[in-house]
This record gives structure tokens, sequence and C-alpha cells, in this order.
């Protein structure tokens, strides 16, 4: 699909299993939720731009690659979007922070919103949307919707799982967003979870229900 990316390394794939087993423990859940995040950011800033630079090693003086242009936010959703941020985090220290507080109304399934923070200028900044689960994808547009109102205009989401449903519904919103994920499941239950999915990543990572 268009504006989708499946992210198949050994690794990310490997890590995806053990995060959707049932028996794994809420710790190994919240490892594996960041070590993962941390691969995926490889992908999703693969295409960054370089420019050489002129620097000192103790032999000699050379030009070296240093990233350019956009400096980088990433937004997480919570709760799970958090853990799967610090892995990122680990990699691009110097990256932003944007907080956004989202959860499903259980009936309806409609996003609600009960936080937001984000820098001031978003608006020339490279926004990373982390979501873990994007089902009914209810949650990713509603996080995307703020970030553009807020300035945004260059924006990505990452996720680990997602549906076939939450794929068209994003991508027919915001077709300017492009998507990366780990894999794309069956679909959704009666109950707006994916099958088979990895049940709910915020209860999961922090042992709540």
């Amino acid at each position: 699909m268009e504006g989708v990316t499946i992210v198949d390394h050994p690794l990310v794939q490997h890590k995806l299993t053990l995060l959707r087993r049932k028996d794994t423990s809420t710790k190994s859940f919240r490892e594996l939720l960041k070590e993962i995040g941390m691969l995926l950011c490889y992908e999703v800033t693969r295409d960054l731009p370089l420019a050489a630079v002129e620097i000192e090693t103790p032999l000699a003086k050379m030009k070296s690659p240093e990233i350019s242009g956009k400096k980088l936010v990433f937004a997480p959703v919570l709760r799970a979007g958090v853990t799967f941020a610090e892995g990122m985090l680990d990699l691009v220290p110097t990256a932003r922070v944007a907080h956004i507080g989202l959860y499903r109304e259980p009936e309806t399934f409609v996003a609600v919103e009960y936080f937001f923070k984000a820098p001031s200028d978003l608006h020339e900044r490279l926004v990373i949307v982390i979501a873990p689960v994007l089902a009914t994808a209810n949650l990713s547009v509603a996080a995307v919707d703020r970030l553009k109102e807020r300035g945004a205009n260059d924006i990505r989401l990452v996720s680990l799982i997602a549906s076939p449903e939450g794929v068209e519904r994003i991508r027919g919103i915001h077709p300017d967003v492009p998507i990366w994920l780990a894999a794309i499941d069956e679909g959704l239950d009666e109950n707006a979870y994916i099958l088979p999915g990895l049940g709910d990543a915020g209860d999961r990572a922090y042992g709540t229900r």
C-alpha cells in the first residue's frame, strides 16, 4: 500500500513475536517495547538528510557526514507510546518530545483527549507520532489532527501492528502522513481489538487492567 512501510527485519519480527505471547511478563513486555522502538527508529529515520562537516580525528582532519535539516520531535500517544519512544530517545537524545494523552471511549471507540503538551516550533521539525497499535486508527487520527492544529506539517507515524481498516482510515484522512509498521494483522473483533494482535499494549506494559 502506498505510504506504508512494513519493517520485516528479522530482529523486529522476532521481538514482535515475543510481545504477542500472552505469557510475556510485564517487565519483559516493556523491555521489548523499548527495544523494538529503537529498531523501528532506524527505519523511520533512514532518509534523514546528511551534510559533510569538517572534523578532526586524533590523526587527521576530514569531512564526515552529519544529520542536517529539520530536528526531530517524538510524539508518543499515552500510555504505551511512552515506553515505545524510550528506545528512540536512546538513539536521538536531542529530540524534543510531545506528549499526547488520548483514550478510546469503550462503547463508541471515539478518541477522548485528556492531555496535550508539545514544543512551540512544531512547524520547524519532523514530528514522529508513536502509537504501538493502529486498530480503528481513531487515536492516531486524533493525534495527527492536534499536531497539525499546532503547526506540524511534516509528520510520520510509527506503530507495531495495525488492522487493514485502521491503515485505510488514516491513509484516507491523512494521506500526507507515511506509516511504518512491523505487521498488518487480520482485522478487528467486536470490541475493536486487533486480531490476532497482542492485547492492550498499555495494560500489558504497565500491569493494569
